[in-house]
């Protein structure tokens, strides 16, 4: 049974132990009551677990940069959808595949050991199913499978272009299901689930998915268990066609009319009312925070100080993938709400005066929730369920962590510069990275290249 020892390392009950140890059985982590280096492979000063990644569209990675140019009008989320569904109309399974091998190569080589996929892009650009009606789906496990990082597979249910039920554009066809066929996709995926892909439930958004679609979704016994994630609240303009179609606003109605609970990832969510912040908390569900995506989309801040005093959960995910960083996503998060608030160290508290722990800790959490894999925890304890074995090792030996010691290592990591840090990554007791570098990231950066050539 290979073992593990670090000076320090970021322990199942969370913050740093020194003398670290932690033994893997398969691809789990094993009980160990050692604290020695005894028989133990020594990796460095400072091991922490693996951070998931709860939203992603993998196909957007090869457009990262294309929407950057400004039209005849002024622009926004909505004129961005636009170059969006342009592009989504050249990807194909094989292309799929390519594009989401790289970036999850990316994400693991950032830290990144577990990503949750939001998955909409189905069918030929026509809207007729692919002769394999799974095909877009396979190429995503494909993919996560050839680069070695943990899948949740959010298959999307995608049925109306608006609150008003009007049917999908010509461009939207390929994201679209019917109720029953979407019941038979997610029946079929889940028939692959292993310890390194978990399925879930996407919901698009509450103007994408009529009221008893959602009943009968939610209803179904494959929903049983299984994660559910939702757009929603992410732009003004959504909100004001909720309230003047459902007279609510678009958490509102959710939470009263979904059994939202601790199963739910609601992505976004940027735009609450104070009643609608402390409801959202309340119901144990994640808050999936984007804030590197929400930034080049113009969205606006989520009210992260009033929903974290009323005790709510928070991930974070790369999104459109203009940045692929666990690092960038945490450092605009509280970045975005010094601007707002024009003061320091908002996410922090007494209890943890460290701003980059405590964020490192919450995104941990959540983003471990939101996935519904047992990750995001460091070595196993004798009296709870084993965890995956997946961890990332920093570089003691970078500027950036010279004179520090783990007091300082989270913060450093996270707000002294833009040197990449991660050294090494596990996945599932799999090393994928070793020295800066993944096992296979030549040949898929080739790949790549070619077929984004191909694209343009």
């Amino acid at each position: 049974m290979p073992a593990y020892f670090a000076d320090s390392g970021w322990m199942p009950h969370g913050g740093w132990t020194e003398r670290a140890r932690f033994e893997v059985d398969g691809d789990r982590f094993a009980p160990t009551a050692a604290a020695d280096a005894d028989g133990a492979e020594r990796l460095g000063r400072y091991v922490v677990p693996g951070m998931p990644n709860l939203h992603s569209h993998a196909f957007q990675r090869a457009m990262a940069g294309l929407a950057e140019r400004r039209g005849n009008s002024q622009d926004s989320f909505w004129s961005w959808r636009e170059v969006m569904y342009q592009f989504a109309g050249r990807v194909g399974p094989q292309a799929l595949r390519a594009i989401a091998a790289q970036l999850y190569v990316e994400m693991l080589k950032a830290g990144y050991t577990q990503v949750c996929e939001f998955h909409y892009l189905h069918h030929q650009p026509d809207g007729r199913p692919y002769a394999d009606a799974a095909a877009m789906s396979l190429a995503l496990i494909e993919a996560a499978q050839e680069a070695g990082i943990g899948l949740t597979l959010l298959p999307t249910l995608y049925m109306t272009g608006g609150f008003d039920g009007r049917p999908l554009t010509e461009r939207q066809r390929r994201f679209g299901h019917e109720v029953d066929a979407y019941l038979r996709l997610l029946e079929r995926l889940s028939t692959l689930e292993s310890p390194a892909l978990r399925v879930g439930i996407a919901l698009h958004s509450l103007r994408a998915v009529p009221e008893e679609a959602l009943r009968v979704v939610l209803g179904d016994a494959l929903a049983r268990d299984r994660p559910i994630h939702i757009h929603i609240a992410e732009q003004i303009g959504e909100v004001q066609d909720s309230l003047a179609i459902r007279n609510a606003r678009p958490v509102e109605w959710l939470l009263d009319h979904a059994p939202v609970d601790a199963r739910w990832c609601l992505v976004h969510a940027t735009h609450l009312s104070e009643r609608e912040t402390r409801r959202l908390a309340a119901t144990g569900a994640v808050a999936g925070l984007c804030p590197t995506t929400e930034a080049n989309l113009g969205d606006g801040l989520f009210p992260l100080p009033a929903y974290l005093d009323a005790g709510g959960a928070i991930g974070i995910g790369s999104d459109s993938h203009i940045s692929v960083s666990p690092v960038e996503e945490l450092r605009w998060l509280e970045y975005g709400q010094r601007l707002i608030t024009r003061h320091r160290n908002v996410t922090a508290t007494v209890a943890t005066p460290s701003t980059g722990e405590r964020l490192f800790a919450l995104a941990l959490a959540g983003g471990a929730q939101a996935s519904g894999v047992d990750i995001a925890r460091l070595g196993a304890s004798a009296d709870s369920a084993a965890p995956r074995a997946d961890l990332v090792v920093l570089d003691d030996a970078s500027p950036l962590l010279a004179g520090r010691d783990a007091t300082h290592a989270i913060d450093s990591w996270l707000f002294a510069g833009n040197t990449n840090l991660v050294r090494d990554v596990m996945v599932a007791g799999r090393w994928g990275v070793r020295d800066f570098r993944h096992r296979d990231e030549e040949r898929i950066a080739v790949r790549y290249r070619e077929v984004v050539d191909g694209l343009r």
